[in-house]
């Protein structure tokens, strides 16, 4: 008596989905750098996005104080969501005037 293997529902899904995606993984090779940007920093080295971040944090810092200077910060509805996306904004202009990316 000879059994066949069961292929079930996930692997029927799994196969589809390494066919579907093998083209779009084919066609985003093209875009990997060759290595990542680092900072040295006291010998070692430094990851750029950590350093943009850092950036994006203290802008928004910097600008909550002339917010709350100006008065602005007290009719802000959503407060904490506009202040991430100041640091957001400033961490990619950041990473786009320092690296290019």
């Amino acid at each position: 008596m000879r059994i066949k293997p069961r292929v079930g529902l996930a692997g029927r899904i799994s196969a589809f989905m390494v066919a579907a995606l093998a083209p779009l993984a084919i066609g985003l090779g093209g875009c990997v750098a060759t290595s990542s940007p680092s900072i040295e920093f006291f010998g070692a080295y430094f990851p750029s996005w950590l350093a943009c971040t850092l950036a994006g944090i203290v802008g928004a810092v910097l600008v909550r104080i002339v917010f709350v200077a100006a008065g602005i910060d007290d009719a802000m509805p959503f407060r904490l969501l506009i202040y991430v996306c100041i640091a957001a904004s400033l961490g990619f202009i950041a990473s786009i005037i320092g690296f290019g990316r």
